[in-house]
């Protein structure tokens, strides 16, 4: 596979050149990175010929796995026959036409409109301009604010980055823009100490009440939260949460929007995780496994009460992008939900393969350095701790500063499964949808192995 890559070359070259996301550029030239070659099913190659099982699906993309040469050939066949054309000026194509009437098809019945963008980043400042947008031809300019969580994560532009809660890029750029503001995440683990889940999914729920209150109703414009928080830590919320938070945006007339840029597309054995946690939000941001990654496309699905206001009020919504229902991404996005369709793989998730891959997975927790492990659909995280208590909440965590979770994914690396690590020593997956039950055995056969390698380093340096 590597006869005609030459890997240094290339690492150079890019150590030369290329700024990566989320990286610091101090330790450019410290940081050597894995050359990605080829993909396959759930398996990917390095260009060292080495296979990985792929337990991210990518950046929580590839819902339909690697190598779809359908998708590539409607692409090539789009290309050639129309390769670009904008929606601006009242003009279309029939791509994104036929996208935009699946959309709805597919998702839960408020939802009749789409509005397109390029990525989930896009989607989400399309949602803060809409939602604000929506309040002015209300008549309520003065409906600005927008209620997001700590730790949720909706993107890197200025207002992507708003709308999440990470300190780390509020610090860059003076964030989060005016407007935004935040509450608890519902994290059972952090929060739940002497409560039932239920009962902390309540309370947790009762802070969009109390900062409603606090900041004015007649100034709250909407609250925005992924159904599960993804890159947070996959934040499964208590089933108390949810409802509660759906009944308080009613009482209060305040939008509710769903980023299901993860949750989206069978994910959570649903179309959208919304239906999972049985609310009915205004706005459902998309993107990531509406193409499975084969292609950048993302946009927002806008539900009829913001919908028809707009429409019954005119005005122009001065707004859009160059590549909004780009004809490219539109048939990648097609042929991708037709194969989701046709091999039955929101079902199967829902029915076989997520309940297997919980019961599997979240039976890591009998591992010595596991202290905690929960799954839903096919998004799972784990906690590595230096000793576990009576409860999740006595566990005993490592020091941050020997950042075990890294050690822990450089492990997993090697025993060949790509995994993801975020501060605290949390482990993430997110594989594609494809995944049989043959292939989650293998996979958690391999994160055993990774842990069982760390462990055993963990020990000899004396850190265990």
């Amino acid at each position: 596979m590597n006869d005609h890559i030459d890997t240094q070359c290339l690492q150079a070259s890019d150590a030369a050149h290329h700024l990566h996301p989320f990286a610091d550029y101090s330790q450019k030239h410290q940081q050597i990175s894995r050359v990605i070659v080829k993909g396959e099913d759930i398996y990917v190659w390095d260009s060292e010929g080495r296979r990985l099982l792929d337990g991210m699906a990518g950046l929580w993309c590839m819902n339909v796995g690697y190598g779809r040469k359908r998708i590539a050939d409607a692409v090539h066949a789009q290309m050639t026959r129309l390769a670009y054309y904008n929606t601006f000026f009242h003009t279309t194509h029939p791509p994104a036409v036929e996208l935009a009437a699946k959309l709805v098809e597919i998702s839960p019945p408020q939802f009749n409109h789409v509005f397109f963008a390029g990525s989930g980043s896009e989607g989400n400042d399309t949602v803060v301009r809409l939602v604000r947008h929506y309040w002015a031809k209300q008549g309520h300019p003065e409906r600005k604010i927008i209620i997001s969580r700590h730790n949720a994560y909706h993107g890197s532009t200025m207002a992507g980055a708003s709308l999440g809660g990470w300190p780390s890029m509020h610090q860059q750029g003076d964030l989060p823009l005016a407007g935004i503001v935040h509450i608890g995440q519902p994290s059972y683990l952090e929060g739940g100490r002497g409560k039932t889940p239920e009962q902390f999914g309540l309370e947790a729920a009762s802070w969009l009440e109390h900062k409603i209150l606090e900041l004015g109703a007649d100034k709250v414009a909407a609250f925005i939260g992924e159904p599960v928080q993804g890159a947070g830590g996959v934040i499964v919320p208590p089933p108390t949460y949810w409802p509660e938070i759906q009944r308080i945006c009613g009482k209060y007339g305040v939008l509710l929007v769903a980023d299901e840029v993860v949750t989206g597309f069978g994910r959570l054995g649903h179309w959208f995780g919304s239906t999972y946690f049985g609310i009915q939000p205004d706005l459902i941001t998309f993107a990531k496994g509406v193409s499975s990654g084969y292609v950048p496309l993302g946009g927002v699905l806008v539900g009829d009460r913001i919908a028809h206001a707009l429409m019954a009020k005119g005005g122009e919504f001065n707004h859009g992008f160059t590549y909004s229902g780009h004809p490219i991404g539109c048939v990648a996005a097609l042929e991708n939900i037709r194969i989701i369709e046709e091999e039955n793989l929101v079902a199967q998730v829902r029915d076989d393969t997520g309940p297997y891959l919980k019961q599997r997975f979240e039976a890591l927790a009998q591992h010595p350095l596991v202290g905690d492990a929960g799954a839903v659909g096919f998004l799972g995280g784990l906690n590595l701790v230096r000793h576990k208590g009576a409860t999740v909440h006595d566990n005993v965590p490592f020091d941050r500063a020997l950042e075990v979770g890294m050690l822990c994914r450089a492990h997993m690396f090697g025993s060949g499964v790509i995994v993801r690590t975020i501060p605290g020593d949390r482990l993430l997956i997110s594989p594609p949808l494809t995944m049989t039950r043959a292939q989650i055995d293998e996979m958690i056969a391999l994160i055993t192995t990774g842990l069982d390698k760390t462990l055993a380093e963990l020990k000899q340096r004396g850190w265990a």
